[in-house]
């Protein structure tokens, strides 16, 4: 019987846990569809418009409130409150491209034969192996110029 009081406890704990684990799940691909939709809107040439308008309007409006603070406040304040919401939707579409860009990578190195298996993942290396790398890769940069003939302008010899 104390068993199954236990056993029924942790279930209740596993079904809050799965609980509070969808609404985050919810909420993180709500707003990842949220940042994808005002990238796409807010980066366009009509968004870019409507702002150039916003301040020839707070412009014009400046003779009739006498250029007073509060006129200045107005537009001092909505500037930062959306640059602030605009940082985040910034990083948000940012760090999902490149994401998606090392995972295409990735795909790529894993799928060429004789490509070092090894590149895949560089983004989660630390810094000590990533200037170990780019060493490896700067010294093979100079080999090859090195060996390059005066007639060799960098194509393969097959394109030239």
């Amino acid at each position: 019987m104390l068993g199954d009081m236990a056993n029924h406890a942790g279930t209740k704990e596993a079904k809050g846990n799965e609980q509070k684990r969808d609404f985050f799940c919810v909420v993180r691909d709500a707003f990842r569809c949220f940042a994808q939709r005002s990238s796409s809107v807010l980066g366009s040439a009509w968004a870019f418009c409507g702002a150039v308008l916003v301040i020839v309007v707070w412009l014009v409006t400046g003779p009739t409130f006498h250029f007073s603070d509060t006129w200045q406040l107005i537009i001092n304040t909505a500037t930062t409150v959306i640059t602030f919401l605009m940082v985040f939707l910034i990083q948000n579409t940012q760090n999902r491209d490149a994401k998606a860009m090392h995972l295409k990578l990735d795909e790529l190195i894993r799928a060429v034969k004789g490509a070092r298996n090894q590149l895949v993942d560089l983004e989660n290396l630390s810094d000590d192996e990533l200037k170990s790398l780019e060493t490896q890769f700067q010294r093979l940069r100079k080999e090859a110029e090195s060996s390059r003939t005066p007639s060799d302008n960098g194509h393969p010899a097959n394109l030239r």
